[in-house]
């Protein structure tokens, strides 16, 4: 967000208060402070907080939004696209998928690759192995994802640099 966005000072990070860890938040503003660029963390526990809590972070002056991995934010996405749209907010969020519905910029894996690998643990599960035996996967491929037409509506644009790096761009 911080290339996408150049000159940006002030960004908030949208997060679920009921299970992201404290620790990679802290990394989180750390890193942001490291590029020069103020990061405050909002907590949200319902999908009813989180356009309030958009309209405060707005309100508080942050330049861009960061919506961090949660189903909060996932589900009904078109629903916080359209309002991040009418704040004028440039925003990040986890899933590709998002942003064919709209988001301006991605950075995750795809559904379908979590699923499948969710899949594949499942049906270890079931042919004998136990689950405390199995390690912990993580994705392996994050699709960079921007959508230039959001990115049109909210007067943004993006550098040629991030364009080039990008897995897709949704013209």
């Amino acid at each position: 967000m911080i290339e996408a966005v150049p000159g940006v000072r002030k960004m908030a990070a949208l997060a679920d208060s009921t299970g992201t860890p404290h620790r990679h938040l802290e990394a989180l503003q750390d890193a942001a402070r490291r590029r020069g660029v103020e990061l405050s963390i909002f907590g949200v526990a319902s999908r009813d907080e989180v356009v309030p809590t958009m309209e405060v972070a707005k309100a508080a002056g942050a330049q861009a939004l960061n919506l961090l991995a949660t189903p909060l934010f996932t589900v009904n996405a078109r629903d916080f696209i359209e309002r991040i749209a009418a704040l004028r907010l440039p925003a990040m969020h986890q899933w590709p998928e998002v942003a064919e519905d709209g988001g301006l910029l991605v950075y995750g894996p795809r559904f379908a690759q979590t699923f499948r690998q969710r899949a594949r643990l499942v049906a270890r599960i079931l042919r004998g192995a136990k689950p405390a035996d199995i390690p912990v996967e993580q994705p392996t491929h994050f699709e960079l994802v921007i959508n230039l037409k959001t990115a049109k509506t909210l007067g943004l644009a993006v550098p040629a640099t991030l364009l080039t790096r990008a897995d897709e761009v949704i013209e």
